[in-house]
């Protein structure tokens, strides 16, 4: 799950109340379509930090909630208004995540360095998604790079 941090960060995620957040401003629908269709309670992601000086992972969330419609679809005031969205028929949706682990950054180039993570999803060239799929192994292989760098 990737968030840039100027925005919201795994700082963030620590300060707010019960460490947890509604995953909001999701805006493309293949994203949207993991959150809502993919993504139980319980499932854990890792927090991204995204288009910063020091992209990586930076923690690890745990859904805490299921998906519902993301509120600031029906807000005017906020940049992430969809003027033809409806409460009857939303089209945005968004889990609530909770911290587990903030963890050291792991940096996007030593996932890239990973031989073990040649085809994990955000590291695609081109990929745009806020919210991919991470299998089995790779989550283990980031666990390792996390461990290492304590």
């Amino acid at each position: 799950m990737k968030s840039e941090p100027d925005e919201f960060s795994i700082d963030d995620l620590v300060r707010a109340p019960r460490q947890t957040t509604a995953w909001f401003g999701v805006r493309n629908y293949q994203a949207r379509n993991f959150m809502r269709d993919g993504m139980k309670v319980g499932d854990r992601a890792f927090f991204y930090h995204s288009s910063c000086p020091d992209p990586g992972i930076a923690g690890i969330v745990e859904v805490s909630a299921p998906a519902h419609p993301d509120e600031t679809q029906f807000d005017a005031k906020s940049d992430y208004h969809d003027p033809k969205s409806t409460r009857e028929d939303p089209r945005w949706w968004c889990v609530d995540v909770k911290l587990v682990e903030k963890l050291p950054l792991v940096p996007l180039a030593a996932l890239r360095a990973a031989p073990a993570l040649a085809g994990m999803v955000i590291l695609r060239r081109g990929n745009r998604l806020s919210i991919t799929p991470v299998a089995a192994a790779e989550w283990k292989s980031v666990l390792a790079l996390a461990k290492a760098r304590r």
